[in-house]
């Protein structure tokens, strides 16, 4: 149940030719202290709790823990959320066998787009597509629970 993932800023929009799925999810948080988020999140017509620890010194490794829920507890779970949602569409882009998961995020966190890479061991490699900018692994302000109380489009 340990997550270990890279996080990079993108840099142009090449990356929706590339993707093979694109989903819009909204979440919300019923706790957003960093020690330990809770999640509720609405995928399509899917629902999610997920509750994740806080990361490593490097940032790269947390532990994370899901469930998926029915829709309709979800979408109960949501009203009882901290202020601020999250909102974004999830485009996945398969290179060089890993998945890179690229966030567009919209609303109050427009014109933000970050990219993940999940890795089985934080010293794997991987291949770099040409979209991927400057890395902000353990950058704590751009988790969703930090965004979603301190909105991109307000830096």
């Amino acid at each position: 149940m340990l997550e270990i993932e890279r996080k990079f800023l993108v840099t142009s929009d090449v990356y929706k030719t590339q993707a093979v799925i694109s989903k819009r999810i909204i979440q919300g948080y019923l706790n957003s202290d960093p020690e330990r988020t809770v999640r509720v999140r609405i995928k399509g017509e899917q629902g999610f709790l997920t509750i994740k620890g806080k990361g490593n010194d490097s940032g790269t490794t947390r532990f994370e823990w899901e469930k998926e829920i029915p829709h309709h507890e979800a979408e109960q779970l949501m009203a009882l959320c901290e202020k601020g949602t999250i909102d974004k569409t999830r485009h996945e882009i398969f290179i060089g066998g890993h998945v890179f998961e690229v966030d567009e995020f919209h609303g109050s966190n427009e014109g933000l787009v970050l990219a993940e890479v999940e890795l089985q061991s934080e010293n794997e490699s991987f291949e770099r597509p040409s979209w991927l900018g400057e890395e902000k692994t353990g950058d704590n302000r751009y988790y969703n629970s930090y965004l979603s109380n301190n909105p991109f489009a307000s830096w």
